[in-house]
């Protein structure tokens, strides 16, 4: 293994059980040359996806589970992965692997090359190929919409779910973090972006696992996300309440 920055991945999970362990391998596999720890976190789930992560770390050490009793939602979990890294570079992963864990290791090394505070992963790159649902694809398009309206940003995605940060910017933004629904992912990047972070969108491969057009999102989820997002636009924009 090279030296390097240590990379801290952290992998929220819910009612994952019946993949979670081997999802784990493959990922430890991928990442079998960087410096990493990967933090598993068991979004209280009411399955068997804490002890088969327990399970996936008594074989190797650096598998490094956080679990709680009740569910938060995502942006919970990897708040609590937050708190839990050591590395130079916090990187996110989802659990169900419809993003494939050699994302992680690209986004890695265009971190190396110095330059980008933040890489993301953008379905709306000219060289991502996708694999998912129409419904999620109108979905998609839509909130970017909603995003370049409230906070102009030129970013194309924000939803992605494989993001790598440097650590110290994410711990500092850590703290102010409220959002703990899906919108989380946009709350994160504006606090970074207003930091003066350089952020940067990579391509990326999109193999939807899931039997239905939004997986375990409702419409409740859909619904909490918009209204979480405003609240972001207003703290952020109007009430000027991060970082007080």
């Amino acid at each position: 293994m090279v030296s390097g920055p240590k990379l801290s991945l952290i992998i929220p999970a819910y009612k994952e059980g019946e993949h979670i362990y081997d999802n784990l391998k493959v990922i430890a596999s991928a990442l079998a040359d960087i410096d990493c720890e990967m933090i598993p976190v068991n979004d209280g789930s009411p399955d068997s996806t804490g002890s088969e992560i327990v399970r996936a770390a008594s074989e190797d050490p650096r598998i490094r589970p956080v679990s709680y009793p009740v569910n938060r939602g995502k942006g919970g979990a990897i708040k609590a992965g937050i708190e839990a890294s050591t590395g130079d570079v916090v990187g996110f992963l989802d659990a169900d692997l419809d993003l494939s864990p050699e994302h992680v290791v690209a986004f890695f090394r265009e971190m190396e090359k110095g330059g980008s505070d933040v890489v993301i992963g953008s379905k709306m790159h000219k060289d991502s190929k996708l694999e998912y649902p129409l419904a999620r694809k109108i979905f998609s398009i839509g909130y970017f919409c909603l995003l370049k309206i409230l906070f102009g940003t030129g970013l194309k995605d924000t939803q992605t779910g494989v993001k790598l940060y440097k650590g110290d910017l994410l711990r500092s933004i850590c703290p102010l973090l409220k959002v703990e629904g899906y919108a989380f992912d946009i709350e994160m990047l504006m606090l970074a972006a207003s930091r003066g972070a350089h952020i940067t969108e990579m391509p990326v491969k999109v193999e939807y696992t899931r039997d239905t057009s939004f997986g375990r999102i409702r419409f409740k989820d859909v619904w909490k996300m918009f209204t979480d997002t405003w609240g972001i636009w207003w703290d952020l924009r109007i009430a000027k309440r991060y970082g007080k």
